[in-house]
């Protein structure tokens, strides 16, 4: 099996390219998928949070919104997040691995793998990338981004071009969604996957 790290900045397209492999019969772990459900949906996750953050909580709710402004720009409590949830989202990764210790290849789709040092963990690793222009204007379509929150994102984020210099392959989704789809299929190829459906 060949493990498959998948990663990028804010707005560079993960996504959209992470589907692209699902299609080609690669099965995709979402790590922020994981985290989102896990936020919405387990109770002593949510239990645990609200501890640590007081008001974040409501009626067993977690408000993202509020959570988001109490560490965003906030290493401390950043990182007292994430030993609240990653080894929830570890256990939901373990998981995943044995539903699927029969395919050739799954893919991960993980935002912060080289901020998190988790690059060795994976035989190769993708890195999704667009033009900063592309990239911007993206990321202030999303609801309730605004400037100042995308500069604070990217400041936790290592630079994209220092990022490309650590991948096996790029994909940049700068162009056409078709030179997009044809990159993915060209390292479909390169790791000999191309039969992987």
């Amino acid at each position: 099996m060949i493990k498959i790290a998948l990663t990028g900045s804010i707005g560079m397209g993960k996504s959209t390219v992470a589907k692209m492999f699902e299609r080609a019969g690669i099965p995709v772990f979402d790590a922020d998928a994981i985290v989102r459900r896990l936020q919405a949906e387990d109770g002593p996750l949510i239990a645990a949070i609200g501890q640590r953050f007081p008001g974040t909580v409501a009626d067993g709710k977690l408000d993202r919104d509020a959570l988001a402004a109490e560490v965003l720009g906030q290493p401390e409590s950043l990182a007292a997040l994430e030993a609240i949830v990653h080894p929830a989202v570890h256990s939901q990764r373990a998981r995943f691995l044995l539903d699927n210790r029969d395919k050739p290849a799954l893919l991960f789709d993980i935002p912060l793998l080289f901020e998190t040092h988790g690059e060795d963990a994976f035989d190769k690793v993708i890195v999704v990338s667009a033009p900063f222009d592309v990239q911007r204007s993206r990321v202030l379509a999303r609801p309730g981004m605004t400037a100042a929150k995308f500069h604070s994102i990217l400041g936790r984020q290592m630079p994209d071009e220092e990022k490309r210099r650590r991948a096996d392959f790029v994909v940049d989704t700068g162009a056409d969604l078709s030179t997009t789809e044809a990159r993915v299929r060209a390292i479909i190829g390169c790791l000999g996957l191309a039969s992987a459906k």
